[in-house]
């Protein structure tokens, strides 16, 4: 396992990291989310990522669970939170004052943790002034309950509008954002983002690198695999957002090149990820202990990605 600093800042991120969304505590119980968790721990992975949405809590409560039954030294992990959807009440959703704090001190106790290193805007929020909510992250740094706070699919003229808050007062400034980033999902990352990288110095913790598995390829031809993410009915939204015949048959084109290479499609998207500027860890999702295993191996096969291959990616892509 390499390591990455997280953009200019000096935390090092695992370049693979484990997630949980739609996952732990919900599609897998708690032993399949450990097993998991130990497979990712024993590659070398540091970066386990939460939000209080995830699964209602869930997620959070299973993985703090399994770090204090295998208790992995701390210093030796980065924990993070996701804070926006944390309830049904008029001031358990949004980034208020109010919701900021709460939220983090229920995900410390969903974690079981004194601390968290890293917390996130899980998205913008047009009813509070971003003002208020860089004060909130800005206590909490101050207390030491997290050690730097970011965004989560934010525009960039927001993230500058923070930033500039910040400096302006005297707080702490957002050190990252979490964008969805994959072969099929480029934009925001490459385009819009590319003065965060440049005049603050950002980097980026990467969700949904495999498009929520449509770069795997088990979709191919409509097909819709049992226990397969976008198979499950609570996930129905989901399939109708990603799985369109375009997608995956773009996907497909993608075939021939991960056989040429020796691997996955998975691995292949994921290695993509991992060539990519400013990306400082590419979270995983997984369902189960062998699919970690398989997609840590696209750490093998960057290694192949020269920019022969990066540019026959793009070709083919393309069409």
């Amino acid at each position: 396992m390499n390591y990455r600093k997280m953009g200019k800042h000096g935390l090092k991120l695992s370049e693979l990291s484990l997630g949980s969304w739609v996952t732990f505590g919900g599609q897998v119980g708690e032993a399949v989310a450990r097993d998991c968790m130990k497979v990712a721990y024993d590659a070398g992975v540091n970066f386990f990522d939460g939000a209080e949405v995830y699964s209602g809590g869930a997620a959070e409560k299973v993985m703090g669970k399994v770090l204090k039954r295998e208790k992995w030294r701390r210093e030796g992990l980065v924990l993070s939170t996701k804070i926006f959807w944390g309830g049904k009440g008029p001031n358990d959703v949004g980034l208020s004052h109010k919701h900021i704090i709460e939220g983090v001190h229920a995900a410390l106790r969903r974690w079981q943790q004194d601390y968290l290193d890293l917390a996130f805007c899980h998205r913008p929020d047009p009813d509070t002034p971003i003002e208020e909510t860089v004060r909130a992250f800005d206590i909490l740094v101050k207390q030491g309950k997290i050690f730097y706070w970011g965004t989560s699919e934010w525009s960039a003229e927001d993230v500058f509008k923070a930033h500039d808050v910040a400096v302006k007062h005297g707080l702490t400034p957002p050190a990252m954002e979490q964008p969805q980033y994959n072969l099929l999902t480029r934009d925001r990352f490459e385009k819009e983002y590319a003065p965060l990288y440049e005049k603050l110095g950002y980097g980026t913790t990467i969700w949904s690198p495999l498009a929520s598995g449509i770069l795997t390829g088990k979709y191919a031809g409509g097909k819709m695999p049992k226990g397969s993410r976008l198979s499950i009915d609570q996930n129905a939204w989901l399939k109708d957002l990603v799985a369109t015949p375009e997608r995956i048959e773009a996907a497909s084109r993608l075939e021939p090149l991960a056989k040429e290479l020796g691997c996955t499609m998975a691995q292949l998207a994921l290695a993509w990820c991992l060539k990519k500027p400013h990306v400082s860890t590419v979270i995983l999702g997984a369902s189960k202990p062998q699919q970690v295993k398989e997609n840590l191996k696209a750490l093998d096969v960057a290694a192949k990605l020269d920019d022969a291959w990066l540019q026959r990616i793009e070709k083919t892509l393309a069409g």
